[in-house]
């Protein structure tokens, strides 16, 4: 096993789309990534990568992602008002992103940083379905 973090935007961004698409159980089954730019490279204000969507009563856009050359951003569009402290329980920088609609932006700034954004989607997911 390796101790090198992975830092490289793009390649977080393409973990956390493994990791979103690969599960098969419980709320995250529900995920799934569409408007892929296969092209997408890092840069320093962010790169639009892909939408994370679920699949409840009706399809729901839950965050798109963007990446950057030393990490990924998720635009958070559901959940919004737990997202922040469900953010800050799994140790991952979050703030709000004053545009209208309102969203709830979360970085992740290395690969370990992904299985602990997967309690902030399933608080997205939650939220969605509160909303129904």
């Amino acid at each position: 096993m390796t101790n090198e973090r992975v830092t490289d935007g793009r390649r977080i961004g393409e973990l956390l789309a493994s990791e979103v698409t690969a599960r098969a159980d419980g709320l995250l089954s529900t995920l799934d990534v569409v408007d892929v730019d296969p092209d997408a490279e890092g840069s320093d204000s962010g790169t639009f990568a892909y939408t994370i969507t679920t699949d409840g009563d009706e399809v729901t856009q839950l965050a798109d992602v963007y990446i950057h050359t030393d990490r990924a951003r998720l635009e958070f569009r559901a959940g919004l008002d737990a997202i922040p402290s469900v953010s800050e329980e799994a140790n991952l920088r979050a703030r709000p992103k004053a545009v209208a609609p309102p969203r709830v932006l979360v970085f992740l700034e290395d690969g370990g940083e992904i299985k602990r954004v997967l309690d902030v989607i399933r608080t997205a997911i939650a939220a969605t379905h509160n909303e129904s």
